[in-house]
């Protein structure tokens, strides 16, 4: 017996040493030797669109001095893995991209999802029947069918399911694709109206639970796998458009005991689940309610959160989605929803819309956020369709008497992230001395470095990126954004 477990000790102590080995061969992979250092930027007042701008070397770097301003990126220090980003197939969106004339279409296509020709998007949200941006409330169901055995998705065949299947194509066969639901139907409810909030009737957890498992089934036999589903959009807000409110623990329970069940019944216990999908204010809380609950954290993957919390006057609540990682750092937070609100046609070109993306998607990733998703990835010239006249922005909007589109600072602000951070890349330490700029890094799994770099004053800047003992010097425009490749 002692022989034995002499062999075991020395077995078990040879694979922790191999496991330490290799993990530091991991940590020692990225090196600055030999690297060239290419700058992609987009900037107010210029050309400059996603434009390589420089080519640059690294070189010995000293201990920095305070009147500098330097970059310092350390990439021994990882943190999360990348999943993608991505924007939303609504109905809308869907609607006006059938208006364009196929050359269009081609192009659109290629500007969201081509790695090469365009910002390469990975990830895809779509709607469980209607939203605000449906041209109308539609349901998969007749009114009063608890059965659902009038279920039928005939009405996305026409415009969604179609753009759906090109994005994937186009996107070399793969989107990372989930679905949220609006509202159930009105029978279901407590205001009997699928519009203005109200809440799932206890009767009807189990046939609404149904309906994902229809949902999901139904999308996958049309060749769009699903990867996700999320509980509810934006559970806490009563709407003049599809909105269904539950409490933390209303949702706690409906997951643990219904959806959650459900799934894995059908087996789909493969499908992530998603809980929250609102604004990063009560986040934590929710949080907390949920994961506190063995049962129903068991069949969340994680939160989702939107930025919408602004609509009070406050400033963004970033450290919110840090509190919610650092108390429960074994669960994912994936940015599920933003746009700019009320559209303005004269703002198409309004940088400050672009900065709120940008100082969004660096804060989120550099608090734990794995995956970033917009919202509408095409409106028309009005900023809808939407049956409630919820008009905003999108990155690419089609102007539908000319047929043209117009591409707004914010497609090329998500470009920086999109098309440079690659699925599975990790975060890396990324520090900036100075507020004026705004710094994040991946390490894509190719051995590329993307640091991602923002300035949102009105003056040009100099700065170092400095690793280690390497550095090099870079000037940014005012009002831009660069991705560093290296």
């Amino acid at each position: 017996m002692k022989k034995n477990g002499f062999i075991i000790t020395c077995l078990c102590f040879s694979l922790a040493v191999f496991a330490q080995q290799k993990n530091q061969k991991q940590q020692q992979a990225f090196t600055t030797t030999n690297k060239k250092i290419t700058v992609y930027t987009t900037a107010d007042n210029t050309k400059l669109r996603l434009t390589p701008t420089d080519n640059l070397s690294f070189t010995a770097s000293k201990q920095p001095v305070e009147t500098e301003v330097s970059v310092f990126v350390e990439p021994s220090k990882r943190f999360q893995t990348f999943m993608g980003i991505g924007g939303a197939v609504t109905d809308a969106s869907a609607e006006i991209f059938a208006k364009l004339s196929k050359e269009k279409q081609t192009e659109f296509l290629n500007a969201y999802y081509d790695t090469q020709k365009g910002i390469g998007y990975s990830l895809l949200r779509t709607t469980i029947q209607s939203s605000d941006f449906s041209s109308a409330s539609y349901s998969y169901i007749e009114e009063g069918d608890k059965d659902l055995k009038t279920f039928s998705i005939e009405h996305d065949r026409q415009y969604r399911i179609p753009l759906i299947k090109q994005a994937i194509k186009t996107a070399g066969g793969k989107l990372v694709t989930y679905a949220t639901p609006w509202s159930p139907n009105a029978f279901m409810k407590s205001n009997k109206n699928v519009l203005k909030g109200g809440t799932l009737l206890p009767e009807f957890y189990q046939p609404w639970a149904n309906m994902y498992v229809k949902f999901i089934k139904a999308y996958e036999k049309e060749g769009i796998p699903m990867w996700g589903t999320s509980v509810q959009n934006e559970p806490m807000a009563t709407q003049t458009w599809e909105s269904c409110l539950y409490t933390a623990e209303e949702e706690r329970d409906f997951l643990k005991n219904y959806l959650g069940p459900t799934l894995k019944k059908e087996g789909l216990e493969r499908i992530k689940i998603i809980a929250w999908d609102h604004n990063r204010d009560l986040m934590v809380q929710r949080a907390n309610v949920i994961f506190s609950d063995p049962e129903a954290s068991k069949y969340v993957w994680g939160i989702g959160f939107h930025w919408y919390e602004t609509w009070t006057g406050a400033q963004p609540l970033f450290e919110n989605v840090a509190r919610v990682h650092e108390a429960y750092p074994d669960k994912k937070l994936m940015f599920t929803e933003g746009c700019v609100e009320k559209f303005d046609a004269a703002r198409y070109q309004f940088w400050p819309n672009a900065e709120r993306y940008g100082t969004s998607m660096i804060n989120d990733f550099n608090n734990g956020t794995v995956g970033w998703t917009d919202w509408n990835i095409l409106l028309d010239q009005y900023g809808g369709p939407n049956h409630v006249g919820n008009f905003c922005f999108a990155p690419i909007h089609a102007d539908t008497t000319t047929g043209e589109l117009i591409y707004t600072p914010s497609y090329y602000y998500i470009g920086h992230f999109s098309k440079f951070i690659r699925p599975n890349a990790v975060r890396v330490s990324t520090a900036v001395s100075r507020s004026y700029l705004q710094s994040t890094s991946f390490l894509n799994t190719d051995g590329t470095m993307s640091t991602v770099v923002m300035n949102h004053t009105d003056n040009e800047i100099t700065y170092n990126l400095i690793i280690a003992t390497q550095k090099t010097v870079v000037k940014i425009p005012a009002h831009a954004i660069q991705t560093l490749v290296y």
